[in-house]
């Protein structure tokens, strides 16, 4: 497992510890070890494939953070290591690789259909890494539920998911002319320090603004309000993944598997839009 991905903002992050936890879950069971190695870019994690390919130190690779423009797959396909790819959506393009996804457009039209229906029209999703397939997914099902109910103050901002930069927009959007009534965070930690910024502008949680973290986590109950979320089982989302790539390492077939649509929690952080 190859992570490019800024090192400082894994430590607090809920998803790829229960990911990696399920994914070591399986491998365990057959004596597998998981090697990982955190790099800068995706050219470098390319690097890393090709070096582990050559000196056999793998017998197959979990791919994370699928690109819109990706070179990964191409180079999968021209080594010949098997590969899951997580959190991709299906491509026919590549019938060699197996790709485990969830829906994240149905998640996001779920969480705006819900704040639409709470009267909220101005809407802002404080996102992930520009970039990511999931985050490019996440953005035009925004854009396209606000376009079908007409809404124009809805928009997405990318950060680097860390609470640094979560609390440094919300504070931006929060100061404009016409602030957002509810704001969509792409992880639990973002979403803390959302709450913490408006909390320290004058804003009430949810009487001012209601705020939905995409990530359920323990973190989630440890603040006051306790934070609507999207929840989703991460640590068999790691065990799926795994057990696909040890299907392929027993010569079985590449596959696509969806796993459930996350499912929005509701807990004190959402409420009626104030201005309705």
């Amino acid at each position: 497992l190859v992570l490019a991905r800024p090192a400082d903002t894994l430590g607090v992050d809920s998803f790829f510890l229960q990911l990696v936890s399920g994914i070591q879950e399986v491998l365990a069971e057959r004596h597998l070890g998981l090697l990982f190695q955190v790099v800068e870019d995706v050219p470098d994690e390319c690097a890393v494939y090709r070096r582990w390919w050559a000196e056999h130190r793998v017998d197959g690779v979990l791919v994370v953070d699928p690109r819109t423009d990706d070179p990964r797959p191409d180079l999968l396909d021209e080594l010949g290591l098997p590969a899951v790819v997580i959190g991709g959506a299906p491509d026919e393009r590549h019938p060699g690789l197996s790709t485990v996804w969830a829906d994240d457009a149905g998640a996001m039209a779920s969480v705006v259909d819900r704040l639409y229906g709470l009267g909220h029209r101005r809407i802002v999703h404080i996102a992930g890494l520009a970039g990511l397939a999931h985050t490019e997914r996440r953005i035009r099902t925004l854009r396209a539920e606000a376009e079908r109910r007409g809404l124009t103050g809805v928009e997405s901002v990318t950060t680097d998911y860390s609470d640094a930069e979560g609390a440094a927009v919300t504070r931006r959007v929060l100061r404009s002319a016409t602030p957002p009534t509810a704001l969509i965070y792409d992880n639990d930690v973002m979403a803390l320090a959302g709450v913490a910024a408006a909390t320290e502008l004058g804003f009430s949680v949810p009487a001012d603004v209601s705020v939905v973290s995409w990530e359920d986590s323990a973190l989630c109950r440890m603040v006051k309000p306790w934070l609507s979320a999207l929840s989703r089982d991460s640590m068999e989302f790691g065990r799926t993944a795994a057990r696909e790539l040890t299907a392929l390492l027993d010569g079985g077939p590449a596959r696509t598997v969806r796993v459930p649509v996350p499912r929005l929690v509701e807990r004190e952080s959402t409420g009626p839009a104030r201005d309705v």
